[in-house]
């Protein structure tokens, strides 16, 4: 009978249907990355979803956040994703974390309850955190690098942070994975070299923030307010939730997923 995943049945068959029904991911930033990550797993039947981001939607999400949009704004990106999932697939579960994931709020995850985990977040503390909770629970990671001020996504590629290039934001990563003993880590980056922002202060969040009320970490306590377009993090959400399909899919002779 016809449902709503017939078509990616063809492609994948009833048994790998079935695996991804019986999968819980979870994705640390519902942002430019990460809400494509959301929107192609629920789209692919992913049965329990974990999203976990503390900020709310804001006016300049617009221009490539899958879920922001007009009627969104002020309200919480895992409130909107959590929503969409299940206008997408009412059968999946979706549990909502309001949380910055850094070290200090790392003990609210077991991590043991994951299938998969997808880093989409951009702080550095928080990245090495979720990989070693889960190196430390045996759960596959895959973490995104930089993917602002970027143009050209067809350069995004997917490899171990070890044959990195290019990209800053991995230079890091490389460094602070070797520190902790991290022999291996899948990620998606890109070797486009990043474009620095225009200093426009007519369209600068320094001098016109428009962070929705309530917001606890605005944009302006960055470094850096980096520029981006609707296709460079797409593509990279994109690409890493593909990786989380297949991955779930090719393990199927591996141990059942974890009980959610």
């Amino acid at each position: 009978m016809l449902d709503r995943f017939s078509r990616t049945r063809l492609v994948y068959g009833a048994e790998a249907m079935e695996r991804l029904a019986a999968s819980r991911v979870a994705v640390f930033g519902i942002g430019g990355v990460g809400g494509y990550v959301v929107e192609a797993l629920a789209r692919s039947g992913i049965g329990a979803l974990d999203l976990i981001d503390d900020d709310k939607v804001c006016l300049t999400n617009i221009n490539r956040q899958i879920i922001a949009t007009g009627k969104t704004v002020g309200k919480y990106k895992v409130d909107v994703a959590e929503e969409r999932v299940h206008d997408i697939n009412p059968g999946c579960e979706v549990r909502t974390y309001k949380t910055f994931f850094l070290p200090e709020t790392q003990d609210q995850f077991d991590f043991h309850d994951y299938d998969y985990v997808v880093d989409a977040i951009d702080t550095v503390t928080g990245k090495l955190a979720i990989i070693e909770k889960a190196k430390e629970a045996k759960v596959p990671v895959i973490s995104s690098m930089g993917a602002g001020n970027k143009v050209n996504a067809s350069m995004f590629e997917v490899a171990d942070i070890y044959k990195t290039s290019i990209c800053p934001l991995a230079k890091v990563m490389r460094r602070e994975c070797r520190k902790r003993g991290i022999d291996s880590l899948k990620v998606v980056y890109s070797k486009e070299e990043p474009r620095r922002p225009l200093e426009d202060m007519s369209v600068s969040c320094r001098q016109n923030c428009i962070c929705p009320p309530g917001t606890v970490r605005k944009c302006t306590q960055r470094r850096d307010i980096p520029g981006s377009t609707a296709f460079v993090p797409s593509v990279a959400g994109l690409i890493a939730a593909g990786e989380v399909i297949n991955d779930l899919i090719e393990s199927k002779g591996a141990a059942e997923p974890q009980a959610k």
